[in-house]
């Protein structure tokens, strides 16, 4: 897995790529809970090239979700392929969770 950052108007922006798995969701965490922590609690991950997600890389997705939720933030996601949208869809993530088409919808769910 492959994640590259930037932040752009008060959003920090997750760019996602490989898998998301037991091996990898740690990485992930380290990396927003860094942001979070650090006073950027609006976060959105771009997971268009996103292949493959396990239950340990949800458990970290909805983790993050609370934390910027905690923070007075939030999390979105966009551009998740067929496959992984349907492992959101089968645990019901797209209710705790928005989910865009892109880029745009995102921050706008957000309130950016």
């Amino acid at each position: 897995m492959e994640v590259r950052s930037d932040v752009a108007d008060g959003v920090a922006v997750y760019r996602i790529a490989g898998r998301i798995d037991a091996s990898t969701s740690q990485n992930l965490e380290s990396a927003v809970g860094s942001a979070v922590s650090g006073g950027s609690p609006r976060v959105m991950f771009d997971m268009r090239e996103v292949t493959f997600i396990t239950s340990a890389g949800l458990r970290v997705i909805v983790m993050m979700a609370r934390q910027a939720a905690a923070a007075k933030g939030g999390l979105a996601i966009f551009g998740l392929q067929p496959a992984v949208n349907e492992v959101f869809e089968i645990a019901g993530l797209q209710k705790i969770i928005p989910i865009a088409s892109d880029e745009t919808e995102a921050r706008s769910k957000l309130g950016a």
